[in-house]
């Protein structure tokens, strides 16, 4: 048993569990059974942080099936293994070497040293941004909800817009709500600090109390922190003048809008599409360009560390970093300074590929039974659950279960990591010392 293999299996157990609870009569609105397709694919978004759904979550799902829901994605959020950790600090125990290799692994980061204290600052950061969430949306649910009703959609909310989830209560998502600046600020500063990583927070956290209380040593940033700040800024921008070009003249999106909520909703279409789910504009009315636009940006998705998904943006910029010094004749790959190992370079590579891969064979398996649907809504609703983003053309609910069956694996693979699965698959690599000479070979 791999440290892999008891992530997969972990996510496995929850999504299981989580089905379960889904199926029964106390968690539907009517008080009858749930479907087990419609429960396990509920179950399997959540869990995923990925937000499609084949069912209206405030509707078909009772209080307590959208308790269920809103714990499933706080469990996804976290990640398996940090939610196992969570519950033996509770327990008082305390954790061994392997255990600690499995939180490295879960973040991609080298936090070996200091792993209670890790576990208990990501609770603490969580806690403090979906209360400042609940109470920011509370302000303006409450005008319409009245009571536990008002704070029951504030947490619920926050909990999915934190998580990077997109599950809402509304039939509408967020669309009748596309003018509220408190209720699109809200959702988008959640979304983003929830997709950038806890790596990032806490650096910038350190970087403003050195400011505060005045130290003599100059803080440095990580190269990881620039680099993520600096491709999500690049892509919220880009995204928002995207959409904002796009669907300036469409009618059924952004025509009729002030200029004011053009931007507005630009800029939250942006913010959501890098994994969150949530949408203040009807997906299926948007231009062709837009949905282009909105797969491309769903493809990348948010940083390592977050609670988002896609091929991450430290990906991204690797490798167009690496197309950059190949222009420029260089055997190197410079960041700010500072070499980018061949390592990285190559898993950077094996992540792109693995997820072309996935998405390609996904797609392909959903055309096979149901070519009566478009290439482009198909190809949305793929690359939506690999980067367990959660946006959606509005054909997932009418799909095969067969397609639907597809997705939940798509989801699956999305969250664990393409890498992660094919490792937990295909087990530990034992070392080898042999080395082959090397050859040239044409590319390109």
């Amino acid at each position: 048993m791999t440290i892999a293999r008891t992530i997969c299996l972990g996510f496995i157990t929850v999504i299981t569990v989580g089905s379960l609870f889904l199926i029964m009569p106390f968690s539907s609105s009517n008080g009858t059974w749930n479907d087990p397709l419609v429960a396990f694919f509920t179950s399997t978004s959540a869990v995923c942080v990925t937000g499609l759904v084949v069912v209206d979550t405030g509707t078909y799902f009772s209080f307590w099936g959208q308790l269920i829901i809103a714990l499933l994605i706080s469990i996804g959020g976290f990640g398996y293994m940090m939610m196992t950790t969570f519950l033996m600090l509770l327990m008082g125990k305390k954790f061994d070497f392997r255990q600690k290799i499995a939180i490295q692994d879960s973040f991609d980061r080298p936090f070996l040293q200091g792993s209670q204290n890790l576990v208990k600052s990501i609770i603490a950061t969580t806690l403090i941004f979906e209360i400042t969430g609940i109470f920011l949306l509370f302000l303006v649910f409450s005008q319409k909800y009245e009571g536990l009703e008002g704070i029951w959609m504030a947490i619920f909310h926050s909990i999915s817009a934190w998580n990077n989830a997109g599950f809402g209560l509304l039939p509408d998502n967020l669309i009748s709500y596309q003018s509220s600046i408190i209720v699109n600020l809200a959702i988008t500063g959640l979304i983003i600090f929830g997709g950038i990583g806890y790596q990032t927070i806490m650096e910038m956290f350190f970087f403003l109390r050195s400011k505060f209380i005045k130290q003599r040593e100059n803080f440095a940033f990580s190269l990881n922190f620039k680099v993520v700040t600096s491709t999500t800024l690049v892509l919220l921008i880009v995204g928002t003048i995207a959409f904002f070009l796009t669907e300036f003249n469409n009618p059924d999106t952004l025509l009729t809008l002030s200029f004011k909520d053009k931007l507005l909703t630009a800029w939250f279409q942006s913010v959501t599409t890098r994994t969150a789910g949530f949408n203040s504009i009807d997906i299926s009315k948007m231009t062709m360009t837009s949905l282009f636009v909105t797969i491309a940006l769903m493809f990348i998705g948010a940083s390592p560390s977050g609670t988002g998904g896609g091929i991450k943006t430290t990906t991204i910029r690797i490798l167009s970093h690496c197309t950059h010094s190949v222009l420029r004749g260089k055997d190197q790959v410079i960041l700010y300074k500072r070499e980018v190992s061949f390592s990285l370079i190559l898993k950077a590579v094996a992540v792109v590929f693995g997820s072309v891969v996935t998405i390609i064979l996904a797609t392909f398996l959903i055309l096979l039974d149901n070519s009566q649907f478009e290439f482009i809504n198909i190809l949305y609703e793929v690359v939506s659950a690999f980067g367990t983003v959660g946006l959606s053309t509005g054909i997932t609910a009418q799909l095969s279960h067969f397609a639907q069956i597809i997705l939940i694996l798509t989801m699956y693979t999305g969250r664990v990591g393409v890498l992660l699965l094919m490792g937990a698959i295909l087990g530990e690599k034992p070392p080898s010392l042999i080395n082959y000479p090397p050859e040239n070979l044409l590319v390109g």
